[in-house]
Order: C-alpha cells, then sequence, then structure tokens
C-alpha cells in the first residue's frame, strides 16, 4: 500500500483549496434533491442540476488528464457515438443517481488533488488543435487548474440558478 501523499502547501495549497470552495458551493445547490429533481430542467436551458454536476466532473477529469497526458487527452472522435457520448455528458441518465454522481465528483477530485501533489505547475503540454484554442498555444498544469477552478465557479453560480427555479432555495443569501 503506497504512503499517503502529504497535505499540499503553498501554491498548491491555494489552488485547491480555492477548487474546494467552489466544488461545495456546486454541491450544496443538490443538498436535499431527489434523483429526479435533479433532472428536472428548470429554465429554458437543457441543463440540470444532476447533468451540470456530471459535466463538470467530466470536464474536471479531462482536463487533468490533458495536464498529465498531453493533447491525446482531449481527443474527440467525429464519428456520431462519440458526438453523443459527448452530449451525454451534459445529462444526468434515467438510469443514474445524484448519489452516484456526486461520488464520482468526489472521486475525481481525490484524483485531482493526487495529481497536483505531484505535477510541475510549470510543466506545459501543446492544446490540441481546436477552433477555440489558439494555433501552437501550451498550457501548464497551473493554467489548467486556474481554468478548471474558472469553469467550476461558473458552472457553481449557474447550479445556484437552476436550483434557485426549481424550489426557491439559494446557495448564498
Amino acid at each position: 500500500m503506497a504512503a499517503p501523499l502529504p497535505a499540499p502547501t503553498g501554491e498548491r495549497a491555494d489552488l485547491l483549496g480555492a477548487l474546494d470552495r467552489h466544488r461545495d458551493f456546486l454541491r450544496f445547490t443538490a443538498r436535499g434533491l431527489t434523483d429526479d429533481q435533479a433532472r428536472q430542467r428548470t429554465t429554458v436551458s437543457e441543463l440540470t442540476l444532476g447533468g451540470l454536476i456530471k459535466h463538470v466532473a467530466w470536464g474536471e477529469e479531462r482536463w487533468l488528464r490533458f495536464a498529465a497526458d498531453g493533447p491525446a487527452a482531449m481527443r474527440t472522435e467525429r464519428d456520431p457515438g462519440s458526438v453523443e457520448a459527448w452530449a451525454a455528458q451534459f445529462r444526468m441518465g434515467p438510469d443514474e443517481t445524484l448519489d452516484a454522481l456526486l461520488a464520482h465528483y468526489r472521486a475525481v477530485a481525490d484524483r485531482t488533488a493526487a495529481l497536483v501533489a505531484t505535477l510541475d505547475l510549470d510543466a506545459e503540454q501543446p492544446l490540441p488543435e481546436a477552433p477555440w484554442f489558439e494555433p501552437g498555444a501550451r498550457w501548464s498544469v497551473r493554467r489548467v487548474l486556474l481554468h478548471v477552478l474558472a469553469e467550476t465557479a461558473q458552472h457553481a453560480g449557474h447550479a445556484d440558478i437552476l436550483r434557485e427555479s426549481l424550489d426557491g432555495r439559494k446557495t448564498m443569501g
């Protein structure tokens, strides 16, 4: 059995602490919901609380694989099956439970913490070719973490709107 990793300090602790805070805001929006409520659309958007949690976990997992393994982790094939798989990461399926989605999100957070403890924050990977990335751009592990942090914070705000539309509850205020 591997020895536990030491607790992060300095910049690593700051980055993980900020990310954890926004993860907590996102998780809080789902507190006390049934699976049916987590699947319910509350705005004109297709987003649901369950789908949003699933998407944020998927995105964090994918970006941290990119930080560790490079652009192949970001590759998306162009066949119809992969397009559907990509779209499914935004939806809470009929056989999925909110508890399972939250457990997966916790596991992703644990893997992120383990990677942050071991990766060089200055190490860079080339971004894959895509219309939304500058040609030849490279991101450091630090930049990836800042991106995941920003995405998590933004989606926690979306989740707050969805929850308030569902039953009037707010994360803050």
